[in-house]
């Protein structure tokens, strides 16, 4: 029900107790600054061999970096977040419509998480998830309004696809994997969730997103000028600085599988903003459900034997959903092999 929504009900006033995260799980009244330690990588640099060597060093001490002069012009930032807070101030009458938890469907708005029923704590957010791929058949589901919504959007994800490519490519360099190695099946499907995370009454209580890591092969976040990410780092949260010309990559699930283990999924959290309100966007590039993904073979040997078992990415859906509203540290257990 699009009742449900955040943005339809909240006062910015009250936090109702389905919000209220339980000590230890909440932010909490120390505010984490945002740091610089989380690399920011220039692909514009003329060193190639440098670029591969940070962005592979930050994936595997981090699981986060930031990219800049990437390629994506300044206004394509500009239009799509203005597309994407145009959305969100709709009237709830021209927005209703969309509002689902099925999944099948190439366009849904939904609150928290699209296992909103079976949660017990709800994220202070409220979203719109877009298929991708092919951008062709899917655009056409997308929301007509404001005007001019699909094109805009439409172009973003166009060029920010572009930059998820050649970063894979980079990566497939830096770990020794024959070129367009995550060429074709394996990074075929892109999906797009676009957050709206409401001005909040008190964000040491609650979260806009909780702790999890991300599924798929890597994920590439439009974060803005608003800080609120956090990354998981020694058992100490790191706020990520905002940078509004950055774009934001972490690396997934199956790209720690395929890596067999030399890149880190890294967990993070978003915290809630008392004041504004936040619009970020995350393109997620992650494989067919029906795809096998397992450890790349030219990373297997005898000196380093494959950690984790083949498994259809379906499957691994399944577990990592149960392990969101449950115990998120329990995703990868499943699949590992013991040595």
């Amino acid at each position: 029900m699009a009742e449900n929504l955040v943005s339809s009900w909240s006062d910015g006033k009250s936090l109702p107790e389905s919000y209220i995260f339980p000590s230890g799980k909440r932010p909490g009244e120390n505010v984490v600054p945002t740091s610089k330690s989380v690399p920011v990588i220039d692909l514009g640099h003329i060193n190639r061999k440098e670029t591969i060597q940070n962005i592979i060093e930050a994936s595997q001490e981090f699981g986060f970096f930031q990219v800049i002069n990437h390629g994506v012009p300044r206004k394509v930032f500009d239009d799509t977040r203005a597309a994407f807070k145009e959305f969100f101030a709709l009237p709830m009458e021209d927005i209703a419509n969309l509002y689902s938890l099925d999944l099948s469907r190439k366009c849904m708005l939904y609150t928290s998480n699209v296992d909103y029923d079976k949660e017990e704590i709800h994220n202070w957010r409220d979203s719109l998830r877009l298929a991708c791929s092919p951008l062709k058949d899917c655009i056409q589901f997308w929301p007509e309004k404001p005007t001019g919504y699909r094109d805009v959007v439409g172009d973003y994800v166009m060029k920010v696809r572009e930059v998820g490519s050649s970063i894979l490519e980079l990566i497939c360099e830096g770990l020794g994997l024959e070129s367009g190695h995550f060429v074709g099946e394996i990074s075929q499907q892109q999906v797009m969730a676009v957050h709206h995370y409401p001005p909040c009454p008190d964000p040491s209580l609650t979260l806009g997103t909780r702790k999890h890591c991300d599924p798929g092969l890597i994920t590439i976040l439009l974060q803005g000028d608003i800080p609120g990410l956090q990354v998981l780092k020694d058992g100490q949260w790191i706020g990520v600085e905002a940078i509004p010309d950055a774009l934001v990559m972490n690396i997934g699930n199956q790209l720690q599988i395929v890596s067999n283990g030399k890149l880190r999924s890294v967990e993070h959290r978003v915290v809630t903003n008392k004041d504004v309100a936040r619009y970020t966007a995350a393109l997620f590039i992650e494989p067919p459900r029906d795809c096998i993904v397992e450890p790349a073979k030219a990373l297997v040997n005898a000196q380093n034997p494959p950690l984790y078992k083949s498994a259809r990415y379906e499957d691994f859906l399944h577990t990592f959903r149960a392990a969101y509203v449950g115990k998120i540290e329990d995703v990868m257990e499943p699949y590992m092999l013991k040595t």
